[in-house]
């Protein structure tokens, strides 16, 4: 009899489960390394009714969103695809009618639900987790998944309709200019825009050039971050710095994680290691907040592209394409302007209900540690949360630990494919859906090995241009201190955290990743080439080597070993 055991209901099995789609796609992007067990719960069971949710409330013509499955750690997906010729005509039909607002008004849309969740935020805040009740600890839980929930909501409606656009966009730039996304000139069209992660990073850079105006440069080179705060403690202009780093901690930038989709790391309003080391750098490398001077660059590119395009463009069809290209470029900064809002920010109100948890479970002995928590499930949670001093779950957690730590070990498979069915069977489906988020984020555009290049690795183009440089190869945030000016980032991906190195970059190597992803949009804001889903490049690329980045064609060249 098959157990569900993380997430109830939701566990692949191929029994049942190639019924509904003879391929299941593992989402790379975010559960790589493998899911704990708790926030797999929150993950496939929320991002699953999210991508649901935003679908029907578009009325998407050709998908109704995605399935989920949890298997060891890892996120599978399924598209749910429509097939009827005649429900994809009326849902067709009711999506015209659906997307008016994304084109009308789609900043205050956004505006609106930011404002939403950043009231939900503040509410999960105000209660001090160590001195509540065990009732308020719980009742804190039960509404922190509601707001997960919630979350999952307004990202998947708001990403579908912007990112549809972008791929009807592409259908249209392919249809008259000859061009798609991974071309320089779409680039063009869709860079040169701010938005909230930016402004945090720039935040940081502010708090470096502080930190030298107040003479405190030797200081944060000669300590380590890890001893940053005792150290600046021993001086009045320490304290001083501390208390404005401390407020824009609390304010702006510390509702961060290393791992976007995970809650197994501190926030780093927690552990503020990572954001000393982001000013460290700035102030040891030199590193300025060029970012502002490239978008500037990238503006004016942009301007002259569109003029460019729009001549091109019959009469007839300019206002349409315009209206499109609009909507389209929303999804740059979108993109990433959400992770801060939505992904980071509910992902640490998570850990801090948890952890809450955690260390009333710890005093009351139900579990040794608050990070225990991570390998329980919300019934579990439940359970024991009135009364934690009569019950024991360390036998739960210590299966479930071991268990981790062998999904950790031996990694997960890209795909789960009946027999008989064909990765060409899949990509097919993949692209016939016409699912954005599929195609532009998660999964992406498989690369094509061009013989007559003579590569030694092939990617796609996240973001244009040609470099040689010497490559760093990054796993975590903790070894981004290790980049120097001019090299180039090799990791499996990157995330919103990741930003600031960015202005040391000469390039990216990405092992998976899509248009849409973290690495390629940010690589296209600040100039620099990025070649992504190149699945074997942490493989391949090893630190000191010094290889040529042709992103506009996706090679990788070695040049010393």
């Amino acid at each position: 009899m098959k157990i569900y055991d993380c997430v109830p209901g939701l566990e692949f099995d191929e029994s049942l489960d190639f019924d509904i789609s003879p391929c299941w796609f593992q989402d790379a992007t975010h559960s790589v390394p493998p899911w704990t067990p708790m926030f797999g719960w929150f993950w496939v069971n929320f991002c699953r009714h999210g991508m649901q949710y935003g679908a029907e409330m578009l009325s998407l013509p050709t998908v109704k969103g995605w399935d989920w499955r949890f298997k060891d750690g890892g996120g599978y997906l399924a598209l749910l695809i429509v097939k009827d010729p005649e429900e994809r005509k009326a849902r067709e039909d009711r999506f015209k009618v659906a997307i008016k607002p994304f084109i009308e008004d789609f900043g205050g849309m956004w505006k609106g639900f930011v404002g939403e969740m950043v009231g939900r935020y503040e509410k999960l805040k105000a209660l001090d987790l160590d001195e509540a009740t065990n009732i308020q600890l719980l009742d804190n839980f039960e509404e922190t998944i509601n707001v997960c929930r919630r979350m999952w909501e307004i990202h998947m409606y708001m990403m579908y309709g912007v990112y549809t656009a972008y791929v009807l966009f592409e259908q249209m730039t392919k249809q008259l200019l000859g061009i798609d996304d991974a071309s320089p000139q779409f680039h063009k069209l869709t860079s040169g825009f701010d938005n909230k992660s930016f402004q945090v990073d720039k935040g940081l850079f502010d708090l470096a050039k502080k930190a030298q105006d107040m003479g405190l440069k030797d200081a944060f080179i000669s300590t380590p971050a890890s001893d940053m705060r005792n150290s600046l403690k021993s001086s009045q202009n320490g304290q001083d710095f501390l208390k404005a780093f401390d407020d824009f901690m609390e304010k702006e930038g510390g509702w961060r994680l290393e791992r976007m989709a995970e809650i197994n790391v501190p926030t780093w309003l927690e552990d503020p290691t990572p954001a000393f080391n982001v000013i460290k750098m700035g102030l040891e490398k030199g590193i300025d907040y060029n970012l502002e001077e490239e978008r500037k660059k990238r503006e004016a590119e942009r301007l002259a592209t569109e003029k460019e395009v729009l001549e091109k463009i019959a009469p007839e069809q300019r206002s349409w394409f315009k209206t499109i290209l609009t909507l389209a470029q929303n999804s740059a900064w979108f993109s990433e302007e959400h992770n801060h809002y939505l992904d980071l920010y509910t992902h640490a109100m998570i850990r801090r209900s948890v952890m809450g948890m955690g260390r009333r479970f710890t005093k009351s002995g139900t579990i040794d540690t608050p990070e225990d928590m991570f390998f329980l499930i919300p019934d579990e949670v439940r359970k024991a949360g009135i009364n934690p001093d009569m019950f024991n779950l360390r036998p739960i957690v210590n299966r479930r630990k071991a268990e981790w730590q062998g999904w950790c070990e031996k990694g997960n498979i890209p795909m789960f494919m009946k027999e008989g069915f064909t990765i060409e069977d899949a990509m097919k489906g993949l692209v016939e859906s016409l699912d954005p988020i599929a195609l532009k984020v998660v999964v992406g555009t498989m690369p094509v090995a061009r013989p007559e290049l003579k590569a030694d690795l092939f990617g796609v183009c996240g973001s244009p241009g040609v470099y040689e440089g010497i490559v760093k190869v990054v796993w975590s945030e903790s070894e981004l201190s290790k980049i120097e000016k001019g090299d180039i980032l090799v990791a499996p991906t990157t995330s919103p955290s990741w930003t600031p190195v960015f202005s040391l970059l000469g390039g990216v190597v990405v092992d998976r990743g899509a248009s849409l992803s973290h690495a390629a949009i940010v690589g296209r804001e600040f100039g620099i080439p990025v070649v992504m889903n190149t699945f074997e490049g942490t493989k391949i690329l090893k630190d000191g080597m010094k290889i040529r980045l042709d992103a506009n064609m996706g090679a990788i060249y070695i040049l010393e070993k």
